[in-house]
């Protein structure tokens, strides 16, 4: 009989495997060019994200963070700006601020305006720096600059790929409709070819939201029950504690389904019920994901009124403190219809999933910040235990925290001790960061290296955006154009509207 190892062998082979997982330094040259260098996301998400991995020793020492701006700064006052938005972060490193602080630079540019000096200035960095034309342009700007902006590259030849090569990268919303984003696909494929295009979703970089394909695909136990077979729905929970804060204008113009179901809730269901790709390459995964967004029943306006709820958060409370109403947000129209709050129910036509509910819930202002995915497996046969049982046998359940508890929990029923047959439920608990050491890539870290690398595993692709919005542009239009189909009240602090509450399943208390 072979000798069984020792625990500590499993934990230094663990160790060793997380070591591993480290991303490799990369080695070609780049110039990293941000449109939008003095707004919000640039100092809080992207620069932040940067120097971690530069501080980490992932970026290539030929390197230049260009921050484009319509704002008239030197590139001293773009460096003291930035090292602020670091200086207290816990990857601050002084001696990686000394190194990176010359590769700095910033340029003034009106997003409208001639790009040519734009097109001489980065020649002359690139030249300087020995960049060898490898150019990531990020826009972290309103979607109402994005043509501009691709014209503009595009004309002045920035977006060729003769000397290095180019990429493009936009954060969502990706249009406001089916018809707005093919305009704008159409106008950025005037300059940019597909592969040159990167369409982010960092909630597709949080570690827990990967871990849903390993969870499915990489273990036996979980993929022979995952159909129609042995589920009887599934729950996807992303909920908000904050109200629209900064974004109030463009909150109050989009809303809640826009905002979060075209993108966000789209990916977490395609990753929840998306077969399992021929390889773990960009095209097959989304593939998949497309083959899902194919197979959505379509919303009928009549299912606007029996699976769909939209609400509004009223004034309330948020950890012991009073918040204000969303028509008294500062930015929001008085009068505003605009759903904060929707829980929708929708189906997948195919032999998976042909006649599983899934559930996707998202709102602002509810209890808690908490986003997770709940597997809810039938009920067993009561037959089985009649006469023995004589409460409900409750049903097992695998649930996928993904913030902030990033977790995986199975409960199950065993018998109790004692006497008489009683049951009692039990739970499996997986810590996603038990067990691990050195640093985990936060979501914009992930984004930006892939970008980096051209690997679009983790992006949106054109036929995946129209997809989406051609199944959520009818239920817009029906909530829109029916004067009757008006949001709920519901008191901030709470877990919805009243209305939610008999249209979803049992969700665990809170």
């Amino acid at each position: 009989m072979p000798e069984i190892p020792p625990p500590q062998t499993e934990i230094r082979s663990a160790t060793t495997a997380h070591m591993s997982c480290r991303p490799d330094p990369l080695q070609e040259p780049v110039a990293i060019v941000i449109f939008g260098a003095t707004g919000d996301l640039t100092s809080r998400k992207l620069f932040p994200a940067l120097f971690s991995l530069f501080a980490g020793e992932v970026l290539p020492q030929r390197l230049a963070i260009i921050g484009v701006g319509r704002s008239s700064w030197s590139d001293a006052a773009f460096r003291e700006h930035m090292h602020n938005q670091v200086a207290g972060n816990a990857s601050y490193s002084a001696a990686a601020w000394e190194t990176l602080a010359p590769r700095l630079r910033y340029i003034q540019q009106e997003y409208t305006g001639d790009y040519a000096p734009l097109a001489q200035r980065l020649e002359e960095i690139d030249a300087e720096l020995g960049l060898e034309g490898n150019r990531l342009f990020y826009l972290a700007v309103p979607p109402t600059v994005y043509i501009p902006i691709a014209d503009g590259l595009g004309a002045s030849g920035l977006a060729a790929e003769d000397h290095g090569w180019s990429r493009f990268v936009v954060e969502k919303p990706f249009g406001r409709d089916l018809a707005s984003a093919e305009s704008l696909d159409a106008s950025l494929h005037t300059h940019f070819a597909e592969h040159q295009i990167f369409r982010i979703d960092h909630y597709l970089a949080k570690e827990t939201v990967q871990n849903i394909l390993m969870l499915r695909f990489a273990n036996t136990i979980f993929e022979p029950v995952w159909n129609r077979r042995y589920v009887d729905s599934v729950q996807i929970l992303a909920a908000e504690s904050i109200g629209v804060g900064h974004r109030a204008g463009y909150y109050d113009s989009f809303g809640v389904l826009r905002d979060m179901f075209q993108n966000h809730m789209m990916q977490l269901l395609s990753l929840c019920a998306m077969e399992p790709p021929s390889h773990f390459e960009a095209d097959r995964v989304r593939d998949e994901k497309t083959k899902i967004y194919r197979s959505l029943r379509p919303f009928h306006p009549q299912r606007v009124q029996s699976d769909l709820v939209l609400g509004q958060y009223a004034a309330g409370e948020i950890d012991g403190a009073a918040v204000p109403a969303y028509r008294t947000e500062r930015g929001v129209a008085k009068d505003s219809q605009t759903p904060t709050f929707a829980a929708m129910r929708l189906y997948i036509d195919n032999w998976r999933w042909q006649g599983v509910p899934f559930y996707l819930v998202s709102g602002k202002r509810l209890a808690a910040k908490r986003t997770e995915i709940r597997i809810q497996f039938k009920h067993v046969p009561y037959s089985l235990f009649r006469g023995v049982l004589s409460e409900d046998i409750a049903a097992n359940s695998l649930v996928l925290g993904i913030q902030p508890r990033e977790e995986v929990s199975l409960e199950f029923q065993t018998k109790s001790p004692g006497a008489k047959m009683c049951l009692r439920p039990v739970q499996m608990h997986f810590d996603y960061h038990h067990g691990t050491a050195g640093p985990v890539l936060e979501a914009y870290e992930k984004v930006l290296l892939d970008c980096l690398l051209g690997d679009q595993t983790l992006f949106w692709r054109q036929d995946g955006v129209e997809l989406c919005w051609g199944f959520l542009d009818p239920i817009l239009q029906g909530c829109e154009n029916d004067p009757g189909k008006q949001p709920h009240l519901y008191t901030a602090g709470s877990w919805g509207p009243e209305a939610a509450e008999g249209f979803l399943p049992p969700w665990e208390k809170r």
